[in-house]
C-alpha cells in the first residue's frame, strides 16, 4: 500500500484488487498510507484464473481511466488526537470503561471485540499508578518513542534514527507515557518499564492472514534482576515479568497502533501465543562455552540486556521424538533415532538434529527459531557444534534441495517473482537452471535462530519462520530505557 499511495502522489493512477471481504483492511491500510480513498476491485477467491481475469478486468480499467472524484482527491493519513486516555471517575466505573466492547460486523467476523484490552480484565491506569510506572526510567513521560537506529524492510519503507516510531497497522505515534499506561493495565511492575519500552520500538505488528504469533525473548542480565522464567514451563502462567510483559504488547498494538481483530487483524484462526501475550528470556547460564547469547549474536555485549521481538508465522512445532528416545540415542545408541540415523549399538554423542532434518522444511520454507534446552546444548557442543555459527551453517547445508522438488513448494511462487527472478546462490535467472540444481530452502543460516532455555527434560521446540519475523533488525537495547 505504501507504493500505490507513493504511485498516486505522483499522479499514476491506481486501483487495488483485492478480496470483497477484506475491504476495511485494505481501506485501514490505505488510511494508514495517506490514500483514504483508495479505488478498489473486487476479484474471487473461488474462479479460475481467466475466469477470474475476464470478470474484474472490465471493472479495473474503468476504475483506471475515469476521472478521480473530489472526495477521491483527498489525502492525509488519519491523525487520531493524542490526548491522555486517563477515566476519571469511580475504580468500578473506571473497569467498566476500560473493559467495554464494540460489535464488529463484517463479512469476516461477527462478534463484540474489546475497545482497549485483550479481553481479559486490566488494571486500572490511575495517575499514582502511571507516576510509579514511570519511576521505572529515567526518560521523560512526554518523549516521543523513536528509532534507535536507520531501520530497512519494515512496511513503508526505510525508518530513519531518532523519527518517531510508527506503531502497526495504523501508523501512529506514542510517548513515553502512553507505553507507561499500557504497562499498568498489562500489570507490569515498574521494574520491567524498559523491556516494555525496548519492545515498543519494534512498532509492535501483528500480521493479517494466517496464524501470526507475536512473542519477545530477553537476553542479558535483566532477565535475572526482574526474576523472568528462563527455566521449566517458562511458556507457561505463573511468572508475573513473562506474563505481563508479553501482554503488553498486544495491549500496545491494539491501544498504540490501532489493531482491531476482524477490520484489520485478519489471522484466519490466530495463535494462543497472543492470548495474553508471550515473552521469556534466554537462559544464559545454559549456554555452552564458545556459544553467543543473543545479546552477543547482534553485536552488543554479554552484560547487556536486549529484548528480541519476534512476529512469527505458526505456533510451536515439538521436536518429533520423546524425551526417552532422546536419551536412549545419547546413553547407549539404542532406540528408533538410533536406527534411523544407522547408529544403532554405537555409544557416544550423536547429532540427534539429523533425525529431524529435511523433515521440517517439509511444509515449511525458511529458517526456523529453535528452543533448546541446555543440556541438549551441550550435547550439540560436545558433538562438535562448537559455535551457533557452525550449527547455523549445518543447518544452511542440509536445507538444499533439487530445484525440480523445490518448484513443489507454494511460497517461491511469489519469492521467486513467479519464477522470472534471479536465483541468488547462482546469479542466474530461474528459468536458465537445471532440475538437479540444489536450491536452500533456508535463505541464509542466519535465519535459523537457536535459543538455550527450558527445563531439564530432552526436548526442543522449534517456531517455523524467519528470525526476526517481519522486522530483519528485531532487536533492541533494553539497558537504554532504564
Amino acid at each position: 500500500m505504501p507504493y500505490v499511495a507513493k504511485l498516486e502522489k505522483a499522479g499514476i493512477p491506481t486501483v487495488v484488487v483485492n478480496y470483497a471481504d477484506q475491504d476495511e483492511l485494505v481501506r485501514q491500510t490505505a488510511l494508514a498510507s495517506g490514500l483514504p480513498n483508495v479505488r478498489l476491485v473486487h476479484c474471487s477467491r473461488t474462479l479460475g484464473g481467466p475466469e477470474d481475469v475476464d470478470a474484474f478486468i472490465g471493472p479495473l480499467v474503468d476504475a483506471l481511466t475515469r476521472p478521480l472524484t473530489k472526495k477521491e482527491k483527498e489525502s492525509g493519513k488519519w491523525a487520531p488526537p493524542q490526548e491522555r486516555v486517563l477515566f476519571e471517575g469511580s475504580l468500578d466505573e473506571a473497569e467498566t470503561f476500560y473493559q467495554q466492547t464494540r460489535q464488529i460486523h463484517s463479512p469476516l467476523l461477527n462478534a463484540p471485540i474489546a475497545v482497549y484490552t485483550d479481553g481479559l480484565p486490566v488494571r486500572i491506569p490511575t495517575e499514582e499508578r502511571v507516576r510509579e510506572m514511570l519511576t521505572g526510567t529515567s526518560h521523560k513521560p512526554d518523549e516521543v518513542i523513536s528509532y534507535p537506529r536507520d531501520i530497512g524492510g519494515l512496511r513503508g519503507g526505510m525508518r530513519k534514527k531518532g523519527d518517531p516510531v510508527r506503531f502497526q497497522p495504523m501508523g501512529w505515534t506514542a510517548t513515553v507515557e502512553k507505553v507507561a499506561i499500557i504497562a499498568v493495565m498489562a500489570g507490569c511492575k515498574p521494574e520491567y518499564l524498559p523491556v516494555v519500552l525496548a519492545i515498543a520500538q519494534s512498532e509492535c505488528p501483528t500480521g493479517t492472514a494466517g496464524a501470526w504469533s507475536q512473542w519477545s525473548c530477553v537476553s542479558g542480565p535483566i532477565a535475572k534482576e526482574i526474576g523472568m522464567n528462563f527455566e521449566t514451563a517458562m511458556l507457561e502462567p505463573g511468572n508475573p515479568p513473562n506474563a505481563t510483559i508479553g501482554r503488553a504488547y498486544q495491549l500496545m498494538a491494539i491501544n498504540l497502533g490501532g489493531a482491531v481483530t476482524g477490520v484489520n487483524r485478519l489471522n484466519n484462526f490466530g495463535s494462543p501465543f497472543n492470548t495474553g501475550g508471550v515473552c521469556f528470556a534466554e537462559n544464559a547460564d545454559g549456554l555452552p562455552s564458545g556459544w553467543k547469547g543473543l545479546n552477543e549474536e547482534y553485536g552488543f555485549k554479554k552484560n547487556e540486556s536486549i529484548v528480541m521481538v519476534m512476529n512469527q508465522s505458526g505456533v510451536l512445532r515439538t521436536g518429533n521424538f520423546p524425551p526417552g528416545g532422546y536419551r536412549a540415542l545419547q546413553k547407549s545408541g539404542h532406540g528408533g533415532i538410533a536406527r534411523r540415523l544407522g547408529v544403532k549399538g554405537v555409544p557416544g554423542l550423536h547429532n540427534f538434529l539429523e533425525y529431524l532434518v529435511p523433515d521440517i522444511w517439509t511444509d515449511h520454507d525458511g529458517g526456523f527459531t529453535f528452543l533448546i534446552i541446555p543440556q541438549m546444548a551441550r550435547d550439540l557442543y560436545d558433538y562438535g557444534f562448537k559455535s551457533k555459527n557452525d550449527l547455523y551453517e549445518w543447518l544452511y547445508k542440509k536445507s538444499f534441495e533439487p530445484l525440480a522438488k523445490y518448484r513443489l513448494r507454494a511460497g517461491p511462487d511469489l519469492t521467486t517473482n513467479g519464477w522470472m527472478g534471479i536465483e541468488r546462490t547462482s546469479g542466474k535467472p530461474w528459468k536458465e537452471l537445471p532440475d538437479d540444481y540444489m536450491v536452500p530452502v533456508v535463505g541464509e543460516p542466519h535465519d535459523n535462530c537457536i535459543i538455550v532455555c527450558g527445563g531439564t527434560t530432552e526436548h526442543m521446540e522449534m517456531l517455523a519462520g524467519r528470525r526476526g519475523g517481519l522486522s530483519p533488525h528485531a532487536v533492541y537495547n533494553i539497558d537504554a530505557w532504564r
